[in-house]
């Protein structure tokens, strides 16, 4: 008997997903591609998009393989270019005629703090966690309103909401910037039908943690790993099925009456601080 929770209202609905391939280790699931599985396993009619296609490519033959009757396309696009949008959207549209959810998902972190990172590589920090957002509900919220309903989950971080540890300002005020960009135009559009939340992981184990090992670890993955689960004081780090359980839930009926609000997925490490060696 399966754990999994099942929404049946999501069975045939339209969701369009950005960020759904992933790199690195195979046998993992990324928040993307584990939200797309978890969408599929209810029922649902997953678009997906990524900026490398073949990636994408392999989160669809992937879920396909598990379920048998998966209705997945997946495009390549790049979702910091406004005509890559549109193109990505009027697709969607073509295939569905409908746009359901809306799952933003992109995201990159670089390193540096405002002395030393560079203009370049801000610029390009805001573009992919910030505008990639304002550019895909620019093209679906229009859309939504006209059927009268809709959902946009955006995915952020804790990094948006205090320090983690790791010198990363553009990702961080990106991440903060996000939430309340998500908040602000969910109360524009709560007489619409349209409902916007925000998702924020904590510490997810992905195959993202290899790459950030690489450029905040010098490469030392099992050190890293256990920096970030002794950070946690669950003691472990969360999963890529809790953030897509999460995602799920707001794209669902069962959070009708839920907009404009953050769920904080994370272990409890932003209401600690910091430390867990305390004994009581």
């Amino acid at each position: 008997m399966s754990t999994h929770p099942i929404y049946p209202d999501l069975k045939n609905k339209i969701v369009l997903l950005t960020g759904i391939g992933q790199t690195g280790d195979p046998s993992m699931w990324g928040n993307g591609a584990a939200t797309a599985r978890t969408f599929v396993r209810n029922g649902a009619k997953v678009f997906g998009c990524d900026l490398n296609l073949e990636a994408a490519m392999a989160t669809k033959k992937r879920i396909e393989a598990e379920y048998k009757d998966a209705t997945i396309d997946v495009v390549q696009a790049d979702v910091t270019k406004a005509s890559e949008v549109k193109r990505l959207v009027q697709a969607c549209i073509k295939q569905h005629g409908r746009i359901n959810i809306l799952i933003n998902n992109v995201g990159r972190s670089e390193k540096g703090d405002p002395a030393s990172m560079s203009e370049e590589v801000w610029d390009a920090q805001v573009d992919i966690n910030l505008k990639s957002i304002y550019l895909t509900c620019h093209e679906v919220l229009p859309i939504m309103e006209k059927q009268g309903s809709g959902a946009v989950i955006n995915i952020a971080s804790i990094a948006g909401l205090r320090y983690i540890g790791k010198p990363q300002v553009a990702y961080a005020a990106t991440k903060a910037a996000l939430i309340n960009f998500t908040r602000v135009t969910a109360v524009t559009y709560a007489n619409k039908g349209v409902r916007l939340n925000t998702v924020i992981p904590g510490l997810i184990h992905t195959p993202l943690v290899k790459m950030l090992a690489d450029k905040y670890a010098g490469g030392d993955y099992e050190g890293f790993v256990k920096q970030r689960k002794g950070q946690v004081p669950m003691g472990k780090m969360g999963s890529s099925e809790d953030v897509a359980n999460a995602v799920v839930f707001l794209g669902s009926s069962s959070a009708q009456y839920i907009t404009g609000t953050k769920l904080v997925v994370d272990g409890a490490i932003t209401g600690s601080t910091g430390r867990t060696d305390f004994k009581l």
